[in-house]
């Protein structure tokens, strides 16, 4: 049986923020956004350590992110290549996106 992936924890820093896994030994997989006013966010930068590869923790991060910019009506501007790349891979986020 597999391991449960640990829950992704949000901290929010008033115009910066980040979105969190923590894993064994101390390993955090982050990915860091940017707010830019009360309707948009830019996500900044994605890491994930050794401890998190091949069990798409990235993925889930960048998921979160738009779950909660749906709920509330934000849009996301992905400068990380990573989530970049993510949302070419999934049209179904095209209502979060800024074009």
């Amino acid at each position: 049986m597999a391991d449960q992936l640990p829950e992704i924890e949000l901290e929010d820093r008033g115009s910066k923020g980040r979105y969190l896994l923590r894993g064994p030994d101390d390993a955090e997989a982050e990915m860091t956004f940017t707010k830019i006013g009360e309707h948009q966010i830019i996500i900044d930068h994605t890491e994930v350590p050794d401890a998190f590869r091949g069990q798409g923790a990235g993925l889930r991060l960048v998921t979160r992110a738009v779950e909660d910019a749906r709920t509330a009506g934000k849009k996301i501007i992905p400068l990380c290549p990573f989530a970049n790349a993510q949302f070419h891979r999934h049209p179904e986020w095209a209502d979060v996106l800024k074009q």
